[in-house]
């Protein structure tokens, strides 16, 4: 059999501040993959094939580390897991294998909303649909920052998941006061969250972000704090933060938060959409009527999105000063882009009027439209979401050892970003989901 290149490229990942859960030797999940299929095949002659295996062929593969596109590329998955990824000429296809041949359309990783809301209502029940929505549209990986830790398929590590994969930080905390801090984050530490998130603004928190920043890091969690001033952004990074959830919108960012990112390798999620959220519905928005957002993400209550108590909502003050602060969000998430800092994709989908799966595709146009190119953008909802959310090697690329999260579309992404809408299928470690 050919081994492609990429099976020889890994790096050793360290373990500070990721997830429980997430963190493997990656380099030891790839030899010891490779070292299965290539035995496995010498002593059953190639026919015994895992009944999960498959080999997609035919295809144009944005593998999300960066590399150049492959226009003839086969991606080659076992047990749910990428085995081999590479062009068509250094790949053999095992006998006796599943087959799908796409045809020259484009895959790429399942994409990850590195900050949603999952349960934002608080009906459990509710769960496994929003996550069957969000990967209905091609969102594999959701972290779902300041909602319950309920999880609908218990692991996100499943190789039976049928929906998207949900890592939690349980509620947005809000000490009322420094000494209060480590008992909220044992709270939330002791029912399972992958994160710790908190609230940091003029309504509260910046008495006590450090204790609970240093709460969660003898926790061994990462913490994402969420911020709007530049202030705020260098106080919880002088603290620890791990990630800067939402867009700095005060004033632009200067070289001594670009500094102390790039120090701490500290990325930001934009959550554009949420701003959009709350002035968009002062009239009918345009997206009421486009059948992808018809084909899941639409409420069946879609007219209360009309009314006049809603209208008049979007068009208040505080609506108003999102709808002014949103070129300056955009002008700063381009400006940390371009100096290195790394951009996870996050919309803040979940609560009311932000619609889980079709607008993680808006703010992908909304990135766009704020000066990044489309392949830097979908490299952000990818390979460089997984990096920020500590899930590298994992998710997010298409490489050796990571699971089969793919997203598969009929045109060019990296050209025109509408392009990732025209979705032909989606799976999840391996399993077809649409």
């Amino acid at each position: 059999m050919k081994v492609p290149s990429s099976l020889r490229r890994f790096r050793l990942l360290g373990t500070d501040g990721l997830p429980p859960g997430s963190v493997r030797s990656r380099a030891l999940r790839v030899l010891f993959t490779a070292l299965a299929l290539l035995v496995g095949l010498a002593w059953t002659g190639r026919e015994a094939v895992a009944q999960t295996s498959q080999a997609f062929v035919g295809a144009r593969v944005f593998d999300g580390t960066g590399a150049p596109v492959v226009n003839d590329g086969v991606v080659v998955v076992q047990d749910g897991r990428i085995v081999q990824v590479g062009p068509a000429d250094q790949v053999e296809v095992p006998d006796g294998i599943e087959v799908v041949d796409l045809e020259g359309r484009w895959v790429l990783p399942g994409l990850i909303n590195a900050h949603g809301h999952v349960n934002a209502s608080g009906d459990r029940s509710s769960i496994a649909e929003q996550l069957e929505i969000y990967a209905h549209y091609g969102i594999t990986t959701v972290v779902s920052l300041g909602d319950d830790m309920e999880r609908a398929d218990g692991s996100p590590w499943s190789p039976e998941l049928s929906r998207a994969r949900l890592f939690v930080s349980g509620p947005s905390l809000r000490p009322g006061s420094p000494a209060e801090a480590s008992g909220y984050v044992a709270q939330v530490a002791d029912g399972g969250a992958d994160w710790v998130k908190m609230h940091v603004n003029d309504g509260g928190g910046r008495d006590s972000y450090p204790q609970v920043i240093a709460a969660a890091r003898e926790r061994g969690l990462p913490a994402a704090i969420h911020i709007e001033q530049l202030a705020d952004a260098k106080g919880v990074l002088e603290a620890g933060a791990s990630l800067l959830a939402h867009s700095v919108r005060d004033e632009p960012v200067d070289q001594e938060l670009i500094d102390m990112m790039l120090e701490r390798d500290v990325c930001l999620t934009p959550t554009l959409t949420r701003e959009l959220s709350t002035f968009v519905y002062a009239e009918r928005p345009d997206f009421f009527d486009d059948p992808f957002f018809l084909e899941r993400s639409a409420p069946a209550d879609i007219e209360g999105f009309l009314t006049p108590q809603r209208q008049a909502q979007a068009e208040s003050s505080g609506a108003q000063y999102w709808r002014e602060a949103l070129p300056l969000a955009k002008e700063n998430m381009v400006r940390l882009h371009e100096a290195g800092v790394g951009i996870a994709m996050g919309t803040d989908t979940g609560p009311s009027g932000r619609f889980q799966g079709y607008f993680e595709h808006l703010e992908l146009e909304m990135m766009v439209d704020g000066g990044m190119t489309p392949g830097d953008v979908l490299a952000s909802a990818t390979g460089t979401a997984a990096r920020c959310m500590g899930l590298a090697g994992e998710v997010g690329t298409l490489e050796p050892g990571a699971w089969a999260d793919l997203l598969v579309v009929e045109a060019d992404p990296t050209q025109d970003i509408l392009a990732a809408r025209e979705i032909y299928g989606v799976w999840i470690g391996g399993r077809r989901m649409r």
